[in-house]
């Protein structure tokens, strides 16, 4: 029962913490007014920028997720001759997602246009 228990708490813990919403910008209502300084502070230095001949600012913010790797354990058949069984594991390596949140801003360094993917 106590086993049970645990089992059922350690669930309910994971499922909780997958479920924690995070905070989403609505980064339309910034375009205007919010600047490449605000940027950095919220977000950190970008990944990647670039200054354009025409006086524009881009800059990108990349963020990777990793899932961790699988294991599959098949458990093979047995008979009269071999009576102990089979078992195969695989494993799978880790995959990994990338969000990429790229912001333009104009000459005053304003944010004028965003994009993510």
């Amino acid at each position: 029962m106590k086993i049970k228990f645990s089992l059922l708490a350690l669930f309910a813990a994971l499922f909780l913490s997958g479920c924690a919403t995070t905070n989403r910008v609505d980064w339309n209502s910034r375009i205007g007014h919010y600047t490449f300084d605000q940027a950095v502070i919220d977000l950190g230095p970008p990944d990647k920028q670039a200054r354009l001949t025409d006086g524009r600012f881009v800059a990108e913010w990349v963020t990777r997720f990793q899932s961790g790797g699988s294991t599959y354990i098949n458990q093979g058949g047995y008979n009269r001759d071999y009576p102990y069984g089979t078992g195969i594991v695989m494993a799978t390596g880790p995959s990994y997602y990338e969000h990429k949140l790229r912001l333009a801003f104009t000459p005053e360094n304003i944010l004028s246009t965003w994009s993510r993917d």
